[in-house]
């Protein structure tokens, strides 16, 4: 399989897009490139990357994403390989709301298979399309920040970008309607 990649900045390093045209098929972290490469092979078998600029389509959700627009991230279209119980976990992970989280067995209930929380857990971590489908947002049934493929100081800071732009959002929001009514 022929596909793109890109190197693009961000608050958390730079990170690896991996593509097909207009299609985002992997992102990961620049210290976590083995870990990326293992799951293309996974998921795609041979891939050679050929290095080119990501289309404005990827690039600009990303961009906009880390300046506080978290919704701006429903824009990027996703094609990943993986089992179909993988792509299950994923399309509901990619449904949880910024500035919320969902415990793995909170996914597991979702898909309607109660028991299955340690089958999502190790279909979180074989996710390929880390930020966009948000594994950063499951967590522990005791609320802990467990294991994430870009290390917890990462996931960490993405849930607490995500909180704090939920915050600003509401306060401009709040401010916005005050003026509408002055």
């Amino acid at each position: 399989m022929n596909l793109s990649l890109d190197r693009v900045p961000s608050p958390l390093g730079e990170i690896r897009l991996v593509f097909e045209g207009e299609t985002l098929r992997a992102l990961d972290f620049w210290d976590y490139e083995p870990r990326m490469m293992r799951l293309l092979r996974l998921h795609y078998g041979a891939v050679a990357l050929a290095e080119r600029p990501a289309p404005l389509a990827l690039r600009a959700p990303l961009a906009a994403f880390f300046d506080g627009d978290w919704p701006a991230l429903d824009a990027i279209r996703v094609e990943t390989g993986g089992t179909p119980f993988q792509r299950e976990v994923w399309a509901i992970v990619r449904r949880i709301r910024a500035g919320t989280t969902m415990s793995y067995g909170a996914v597991a209930a979702a898909m309607g298979r109660a028991g299955a929380s340690r089958a999502v857990g190790l279909a979180n971590g074989a996710n390929p399309v880390a930020i966009v489908v948000p594994c950063h947002r499951v967590i522990g049934a005791n609320a802990a920040l467990t294991g994430y493929g870009g290390g917890l100081s990462r996931k960490a800071w993405l849930l607490g970008h995500e909180k704090a732009a939920m915050v600003d959002g509401r306060r401009q929001a709040s401010l916005d309607a005050l003026w509408a009514a002055a």
